[in-house]
């Protein structure tokens, strides 16, 4: 995946499917008006993260290495909590939960990451 516009595709399907399994999971504290609204979230967070986002690990860049890279997780919360409130229709009630969803986006993007890994891997073995 080299194309930028394939990898800025990817990763909105990433984050969309991430929004929507960690409503799933902690339906208590992460909703969502409709199906539209999870995808428009999405989008707004592959943006946040393709450009908020490095700004605000280089600028804790200090925190992340003395939490050996812990401090990641908090970082994935806040830009879930940007989103939120950014966008109405995806409502997170608290940072714990905001916490939680990141690390849920984290874990749907580690296991898509691998599968689209294995299947490239697979292809070009046979080309």
């Amino acid at each position: 995946m080299k194309n930028p516009t394939t990898r800025f595709l990817v990763r909105w399907f990433v984050c969309s499917l991430g929004l929507w399994v960690a409503a799933l999971l902690l339906s208590q504290n992460v909703s969502y008006d409709s199906m539209s609204a999870v995808i428009i979230a999405g989008l707004i967070l592959a943006i946040v993260n393709v450009f908020i986002k490095p700004i605000v690990v280089i600028l804790s860049l200090p925190a992340i290495l003395f939490s050996l890279g812990l401090f990641m997780i908090v970082i994935n919360g806040l830009m879930v909590m940007l989103v939120s409130k950014l966008y109405e229709p995806l409502k997170v009630s608290n940072f714990w939960a905001a916490m939680l969803a990141g690390m849920v986006i984290g874990l749907v993007n580690y296991f898509v990451t691998a599968i689209f890994e294995e299947k490239l891997s697979a292809k070009r073995k046979i080309t």
